[in-house]
C-alpha cells in the first residue's frame, strides 16, 4: 500500500470512531441518496444502461457507494480507480468490470458508455489544468450523459478537514495552514482542490461545453454541493 491509501486508510479508520463521524455518516448518506435521484432523473437512468463509475471507492461501507448500492441490478457497471477495488467484487458481484487507472487518461475507447458518473471525485485529481482533463476525458467516453458531483468550496465547512471557513481564503494560505496544523495531506494540491459553481462554469467554457447544468445541493439552506450534469 502507497502512502496516499495507507494515509486515506488511517484517517478514515481513526475518523469513524469519533461521534463527529456518526453525524457525517448520516449526512452523507442522504446526500448521496439524494445525488443518485438527481442521476437517475437527468441522466434516464435504467438498469440495462452501461455505466462507468470513476473514482470508486475500495470499502464496503454503504455511505461510500451509495452508488453501487443502487444499481445491484445492473451488470453493465464498470468501476475505474487509481486504488485497486477487487474487494466490492465480494458486495457487488453484479459488477461487470474493475479497472485500476487514472480518470484523466482513462485508455478507454471513445463513447464507450451511456452515462459517466462521478461522485466526488475532481477535487482530488489535482490542479485546475488536471481538473479540465479529467471532465475531457469523462465526456470523450461517454456516448451519453457526464455525472460529475462535488463539494462546494464556499460551503462553511470542508467536511475532508472538518474545518470551518479557513478553504476560502486563497488556496496558497489555505494549505499553508492545512500545513501547520498537521493536515499536511490536505495541503497538497494533488490530494484537495475544491471547486466553487464559478469553477465549473469556467471549466465547461475552457471546453467549449454548452449543454450542462449545475445542479445545487443544499444542507441547512446552504449550498454544499455541486452536481455537474453534461449531455452530449
Amino acid at each position: 500500500m502507497d502512502d496516499k491509501n495507507r494515509y486515506r486508510l488511517e484517517t478514515y479508520t481513526e475518523s469513524k470512531k469519533k461521534l463527529f463521524y456518526q453525524i457525517y455518516k448520516k449526512i452523507i448518506t442522504s446526500a448521496r441518496n439524494k445525488f443518485f435521484n438527481i442521476f437517475k432523473d437527468a441522466t434516464k437512468y435504467s438498469d440495462d444502461k452501461l455505466v462507468v463509475d470513476i473514482g470508486t471507492t475500495p470499502s464496503l461501507d454503504v455511505e461510500h457507494n451509495i452508488f453501487l448500492e443502487k444499481t445491484k441490478n445492473n451488470h453493465k457497471i464498470t468501476c475505474l480507480s487509481n486504488q485497486n477495488c477487487e474487494i466490492l467484487k465480494k458486495k457487488y458481484p453484479n459488477l461487470k468490470e474493475i479497472v485500476v487507472g487514472d480518470g484523466k487518461k482513462t485508455n478507454l475507447p471513445d463513447n464507450s458508455f451511456e452515462i459517466v458518473h462521478s461522485n466526488a471525485t475532481i477535487e482530488h485529481v489535482g490542479s485546475l489544468e488536471n481538473q479540465l482533463l479529467f471532465v475531457k476525458e469523462c465526456l470523450r467516453i461517454s456516448e451519453k450523459y457526464v455525472f460529475i458531483q462535488t463539494p462546494n468550496r464556499f460551503y462553511p465547512i470542508d467536511f475532508h478537514t472538518t474545518l470551518p471557513l479557513i478553504h476560502w481564503l486563497p488556496k496558497n494560505l489555505h494549505r499553508k495552514i492545512l500545513k501547520i496544523i498537521g493536515l499536511e495531506f490536505y495541503s497538497l494540491e494533488k490530494n484537495l482542490n475544491l471547486l466553487s459553481e464559478n469553477d465549473i462554469k469556467n471549466i465547461c467554457k475552457e471546453l467549449n461545453i454548452h449543454s450542462y447544468q449545475i445542479i445545487k445541493h443544499k444542507l441547512f439552506m446552504l449550498t454544499s454541493n455541486l452536481v455537474l450534469i453534461i449531455k452530449k
